[in-house]
């Protein structure tokens, strides 16, 4: 709540108490004075008392003030009102003016005049009382309104903050804090929000780095695991054909160490297998003859028979499509060992290129399942592998446009990759 607010509401009860102060003690009270009056009266009565005690006498229209008469017993003879005091004692409670009627030195009776003194403080202190009731009915209303401004102004925006650091420690870096700049926090709560926003931008370059150096560690650990497959088979190749003993054994050393270098790389791309779905890939217009070359360059131990492609322009990512030529025909090379042969043909505007093997095929029940993650057939028991080769192929056609399915056919295993034309 701001100050001025606070200032306005003292000087207005400060004037509200000022006013009413000022219109109950600015009457005067003027006492009126009767005493020449009060004294004819008395020498009237004394002159005709008995008069007087049988009632017929000055009459109120003739006085100025009211008064009533008693005799010397206390009894009272006559009264202007009724309601006024009737005996000494009440007169003296009531201020009134109490006079001995006298003739010749004796008391005849006495007479009471009615002093309005007393009325008049009543009637200022029953306005007092009601102004009060008013000032406190006023209070309590614009207590209760600056109560209602204070809980919508201060209480609720506080609570708003409350919350809002609460979902800051959660995490929740997305939902603004939504609050009027004009209420006592609008500052405080601007620069909140923008400390919300840096974070989240720091969150999002934060993610963005850890996800980049996975995609990295993930396509250097694949892209590694081909060269060393050709290493390992012309380490075989030269081993077998070595002419000493040493020169075999220095191979087979060579071997080893390209074993244990694929196994360490199969760690890494486990490491990162999570995020392998979030590598990227940007299909863009290649030529047939291109995948001609991607699939020869893929066939290190030429196990591939001749083949041709037809002519025409597919929607692929060059870096990917040597991963996908690449894991399928290292899998033949693991699991079959047979030539592999390679058909393509367009079929509904796609290029569908066929290789397969004669390896034995797998079981029917298990070709659905060789796209899953850590999915392998019941053939791959006794050969190193993950099963995620097949699962991150599937992934990258489908992210081309294109498509990836498993077959068994002529004995053997086929799998058919559909590029889309462009």
């Amino acid at each position: 709540m701001k100050t001025r607010y606070l200032v306005f509401y003292i000087l207005f009860f400060a004037a509200a108490c000022a006013a009413m102060l000022f219109a109950l003690f600015s009457e005067k009270q003027e006492v009126p004075d009767h005493t020449t009056e009060i004294n004819r009266l008395l020498i009237s009565l004394s002159d005709d008392w008995q008069s007087a005690q049988s009632g017929d006498t000055l009459r109120k229209s003739e006085q100025s003030f009211d008064y009533c008469v008693l005799d010397k017993n206390g009894d009272m003879l006559f009264t202007t009102r009724q309601d006024m005091s009737q005996s000494v004692s009440s007169a003296v409670s009531h201020y009134d003016i109490i006079r001995d009627i006298e003739r010749g030195g004796e008391k005849l009776g006495t007479l009471i005049v009615h002093d309005p003194l007393l009325e008049r403080q009543q009637k200022k202190m029953h306005r007092l009382a009601i102004s009060c009731a008013v000032m406190m009915a006023l209070m309590l209303a614009l207590s209760v309104a600056f109560f209602m401004v204070l809980k919508k102004r201060v209480v609720e925006p506080f609570k708003n903050m409350k919350g809002f650091a609460e979902r800051i420690a959660a995490g929740e870096l997305d939902t603004p804090l939504e609050m009027d700049k004009d209420n006592i926090f609008g500052a405080f709560s601007e620069s909140f929000d923008i400390m919300r926003e840096e974070l989240k931008a720091a969150r999002e370059r934060e993610q963005e780095a850890v996800r980049s150096r996975k995609e990295m560690i993930a396509s250097l650990s694949h892209d590694i695991k081909t060269p060393v497959a050709s290493i390992k088979a012309m380490a075989d190749v030269m081993e077998l054909t070595a002419d000493t003993p040493d020169e075999r054994s220095t191979l087979h050393a060579i071997n080893e160490k390209a074993d244990s270098i694929d196994r360490l790389v199969s760690n890494l791309f486990h490491a990162t297998l999570e995020e392998l779905n979030r590598l990227p890939v940007s299909a863009e217009e290649l030529g047939s003859d291109l995948l001609v070359q991607i699939i020869k360059n893929a066939d290190h131990l030429n196990k591939l028979t001749a083949f041709d492609i037809p002519g025409c322009v597919i929607m692929g990512d060059k870096l990917r499509i040597e991963q996908v030529v690449g894991n399928v025909i290292t899998n033949s090379y693991k699991y079959a060992g047979t030539p592999i042969n390679v058909d393509a043909f367009i079929e509904q505007q796609n290029l569908c290129v066929q290789i397969c093997d004669s390896g034995g095929g797998v079981p029917e029940q298990e070709i659905e399942l060789l796209t899953e993650k850590f999915r392998r057939g019941s053939n791959a028991q006794g050969k190193d592998g993950s099963g995620i080769g097949l699962y991150i192929s599937d992934y990258f056609m489908k992210c081309m446009g294109g498509s990836l399915s498993c077959s068994n056919r002529d004995g053997g295993l086929c799998v058919s990759l559909r590029f889309a034309l462009a």
